[in-house]
């Protein structure tokens, strides 16, 4: 694309672990996305929504979280929840920076839903909406036998295997590429799931009535990774004025990566263009 200014990166944190972060910036970028993935995988899977991004005139800034992607930290990994937040905080940081002046959007997924909603009640009154897609508001149905597990004794190094390929999306070739890809994480660590299955949605229980951003949530029906339920609770239990609900029959859990993609990108587009 003409005019287009890409960099990528490493973004150190408040312990030095780097954060691997690609911007792509038309050159007269009208507002700038920071994308956050979801559970083991990582930004660079965002290629399709970058690109349409940055046709309706947005910058993308893409960053794979600690333990994941291109990204330092233990593979599938991390301490505390709250560094995912914190290391978001990073990137929306450098975002506004770079562009002075513009509108700040966060687009989040999955794991990177539930990190997003954290941030917008955390962080409040930096960013102009928040886009959450298949986002992890609530506790799942593996959180009760994780809730037997002691955290604290258990070792960095036990996991489980990655098994989400089959549900990302319909679109077997989306399947085919996430079982390929080498970037996308082929086991994930107990510790991490306890802290996203467990403690995040605990922590977003007690303080969902404390989010009051614009947002728009997006969930597919037939998400067989995370219950639509979620959505709907995060939707019926949040203070914003300017919220909004869309749930897509049928379209499983990435829709932004399903046959009809095109269609969840635009209502995105249309949702931003209203408030800027």
């Amino acid at each position: 694309m003409n005019g287009m200014r890409t960099w990528e990166g490493q973004l150190p944190t408040f312990d030095n672990v780097s954060l691997f972060v690609r911007s792509d910036l038309p050159a007269e970028a009208k507002a700038v996305f920071i994308l956050v993935h979801g559970l083991a995988e990582h930004g660079g899977r965002y290629q399709y929504v970058t690109e349409k991004c940055n046709r309706f005139g947005y910058g993308v800034y893409r960053f794979d979280h600690r333990g994941h992607g291109k990204s330092e930290g233990e593979r599938a990994h991390v301490d505390d929840f709250m560094h995912f937040v914190d290391d978001a905080a990073l990137v929306v940081d450098m975002a506004g920076r770079e562009n002075p002046g513009l509108p700040l959007f966060m687009f989040g997924h999955s794991m990177g839903g539930q990190v997003a909603a954290v941030y917008g009640i955390r962080y409040k009154g930096v960013l102009a909406g928040q886009i959450f897609s298949g986002a992890l508001f609530r506790e799942p149905a593996a959180a009760a036998e994780l809730k037997k597990i002691d955290f604290a004794r258990l070792p960095a190094a036990a996991r489980m295997p990655n098994a989400l390929a089959a549900f990302v999306s319909r679109d077997p070739d989306v399947v085919r590429a996430y079982e390929n890809d080498p970037l996308v994480l082929k086991e994930v660590g107990l510790r991490l799931l306890g802290a996203i299955a467990v403690r995040g949605p605990a922590w977003l229980n007690d303080h969902v009535r404390e989010y009051d951003g614009p947002c728009l949530i997006l969930h597919g029906g037939g998400d067989r990774i995370v219950d639509p339920e979620s959505a709907r609770w995060f939707h019926a239990h949040i203070s914003s004025a300017d919220k909004e609900l869309r749930v897509y029959d049928e379209l499983y859990h990435e829709v932004w990566n399903e046959r009809e993609k095109d269609g969840v990108i635009e209502d995105i587009h249309r949702w931003v263009e209203k408030r800027m």
